[in-house]
């Protein structure tokens, strides 16, 4: 059986004189600097079929640079195509960390009791070309099309020597050592995806290069992510982050230990301006706990959120995303316009998030279903205390929500106050909305201690409050509170409250990639 694998791009944060932040082969010459400032990549699966959608974003000479991509069988011209940007920002704020503000209620103020809810369950579930231009290297040029500003060439080959030795001779810088690392994935069969890309046809703006998203899709048994190859110019630690997209279904890893981000944390008011640097602590001190895991950050069905910092997904992004060639999903756009649901609104987003070394990350990403879980969301547990971390549930709703809380400060002049009691600011002060961790490979770490910032204690990590936790209203059931009935963002769900100010696309994820620059 072939074995199933993608490599996504490579994301980097060059320096002048070393590299950091960074998966992949660096390819720039002694004189050139290629920023790669941030890529982002959507995964999609459902038996087996799997689509990749990936962003990259570079600053760099203009010189035509390539990505090399193994894959697990030829791709046609069908099988790629270029996407819209904004998509991607999209999914990155529905799935990001996100800081919340409450106010605290007057005590006094008779207001009905709350509507128990409970919420609904979701419903159950080539013949490319062939030419021979290795020159007796045992490489075989499978297909060539081109695609937007992409020029994509599908190679085969009988040994990675072979290939490494094709790649040099037709002018591609690649690091010493490749060979090793491209062995297994020769051996296994695999292809190789190289997607060269034309600068004449490519857009810069501020001296960024926009460059479209680029998606494919293949079938392939198993799920599975190689990441080996960008080890080989890996300095220091790595972040990766994964999103997935499966209709009614969460994915974690089958061969690392999978944890959950704390969540429903209470913090000081100072985190609303450090919030990211904040979240790169929390996740930080997550890993040091477990150095190989891999921490899953958000489990949600993909068109709804609550507390939302952006639009929800829509049918539209969904479909662009790879819905329309996932074969239960390929009607769904005209079912939801005709009926009003259908199979795309049981989409869950699942995002999987890891910062590695070559130390712990030993081998490739292997993906498995798994079942849903529940947290962040600002309800009671059975106790009547706020609910702390995950927990196994009927359906997914488990999202990593970071909260301040301004305690009431007028007068209390009656005799049975209720304390506790969280909602918008008073007197018609303005709502701060929902503030996403973005770009956290670029958060400031090592400056913010999270005794010193949390104001409810995370049994996860062994760390107490810094004071007391704010007193909750008294029930027996779980209830939606006040504060989560705001208005809903633009495009979003009825119970989102959105964030005026977008933030910057995509956190900065490490990609897993092979980017080579032709040289001139």
């Amino acid at each position: 059986m072939k074995r199933a694998a993608l490599l996504g791009l490579m994301a980097a944060l060059a320096m002048p004189a070393t590299v950091h932040a960074f998966c992949g082969f660096y390819v720039a010459g002694a004189d050139d600097t290629l920023v790669n400032e941030a890529t982002m990549v959507v995964m999609m699966r459902e038996g087996r079929r799997t689509v990749l959608s990936m962003q990259n974003h570079y600053q760099g000479p203009p010189e035509n640079f390539a990505m090399v991509i193994p894959v697990p069988e030829v791709l046609d011209e069908e099988n790629v195509k270029v996407l819209p940007e904004a998509v991607f920002d999209r999914v990155d704020k529905l799935a990001a960390p996100r800081l919340v503000e409450y106010w605290e209620q007057d005590p006094c103020e008779v207001v009905p009791e709350p509507e128990t809810v409970r919420r609904p369950m979701p419903s159950a579930p080539r013949g490319a070309a062939r030419s021979e231009g290795g020159g007796g290297l045992g490489v075989t040029v499978e297909a060539e099309f081109v695609v937007g500003e992409y020029e994509i060439v599908i190679l085969s080959a009988e040994d990675s020597s072979g290939l490494e030795t094709w790649l040099r001779l037709n002018e591609y810088s690649i690091p010493d050592g490749a060979e090793p690392v491209l062995r297994p994935y020769v051996e296994a069969g695999m292809k190789f995806f190289v997607a060269k890309v034309d600068v004449t046809k490519v857009r810069f703006q501020d001296g960024q290069a926009q460059l479209s998203p680029l998606r494919f899709h293949y079938d392939t048994d198993t799920f599975q992510l190689p990441v080996r190859l960008g080890l080989l110019n890996s300095e220091g630690k790595q972040d990766l982050l994964v999103h997935i997209l499966a209709p009614n279904q969460r994915y974690e890893l089958a061969n690392y230990e999978n944890v959950t981000i704390p969540t429903n944390v209470d913090v000081a008011d100072e985190v609303r301006e450090r919030f990211p640097e904040f979240y790169a602590a929390l996740f930080d001190e997550t890993l040091s706990q477990s150095p190989r895991a891999v921490v899953t950050e958000y489990a949600w069905q993909a068109t709804n959120c609550d507390p939302c910092p952006g639009p929800v997904l829509s049918t539209a992004d969904l479909m662009t995303l790879g819905a329309d060639v996932i074969p239960s999903m390929a009607n769904a756009g005209a079912q939801v316009g005709r009926f009003g649901g259908g199979p795309l609104m049981t989409m869950v987003l699942t995002r999987l998030h890891t910062r590695y070394s070559e130390e712990t990350l030993t081998e490739d990403l292997v993906f498995r279903a798994a079942p849903p879980i529940v947290g962040g969301r600002e309800f009671l547990d059975e106790g009547g205390e706020l609910e702390h971390g995950s927990r196994p549930a009927g359906q997914n709703n488990f999202q990593g929500r970071y909260a301040i809380r301004h305690e009431w400060e007028g007068p209390i002049e009656c005799e049975s106050p209720i304390r506790g009691r969280w909602g918008r600011p008073p007197g018609g002060q303005p709502n701060p909305g929902v503030r996403p961790a973005q770009d956290l490979a670029f958060a400031t770490r090592g400056a913010l201690e999270l005794p010193a910032v949390v104001r409810s204690p995370i049994p996860e990590l062994s760390i107490d409050a810094a004071t007391p936790e704010p007193a909750t209203a008294e029930t027996e059931t779980e209830t939606v509170p006040e504060q989560t009935q705001s208005q809903p963002a633009e495009g979003g769900c009825g119970t989102c409250a959105a964030n005026g100010n977008p933030a910057p696309a995509g956190l900065f994820l490490v990609a897993l990639g092979l980017l080579l620059r032709r040289r001139r």
